[in-house]
């Protein structure tokens, strides 16, 4: 069963880590890994299994070792977002061009992540004003 419609948007707002996290300590042990539920087409994230409300993902990102590196850098800036789990947060957000990204985390274990662009009116406020890649 899928989750009903939001009646209200999803607050995204960056957080300061808890006291005594290194961001970089934490932004070495992720990974993205994707979700098919993002995909049209076969991919690393495995078969396509794009879901009727979610947002597709752009098929020139073929390289999971790349979206990795831009996941890493944008938790070591700090453009994350609450509750943490597991040791790691749940969003953290990138710019690419003009657009930007969230990545939910997946597993909490593991620290995989899974990314979707946003529409302009859901980016969180910071990256909103700031520079090409919300960099502090």
């Amino acid at each position: 069963m899928r989750a009903p419609k939001r009646r209200r948007p999803l607050l995204r707002s960056i957080v300061a880590p808890p006291e005594g996290v290194s961001l970089d300590e934490i932004a070495e042990k992720v990974a993205y890994v994707g979700s098919g539920e993002h995909k049209s087409y076969p991919s690393f994230a495995g078969h396509p299994r794009l879901r009727a409300d979610a947002s597709k993902c752009d098929p020139k990102f073929t390289d999971p070792e790349e979206i990795t590196g831009w996941l890493r850098k944008t938790i070591a800036n700090g453009n994350i977002g609450a509750p943490w789990e597991g040791g790691f947060p749940r969003y953290a957000w990138h710019r690419q061009d003009d657009v930007i990204y969230e990545a939910r985390l997946v597993n909490r274990e593991l620290g995989q992540y899974k990314g979707y662009p946003l529409e302009r009116s859901e980016w969180p406020e910071r990256l909103n004003e700031a520079g090409e890649d919300g960099d502090r």
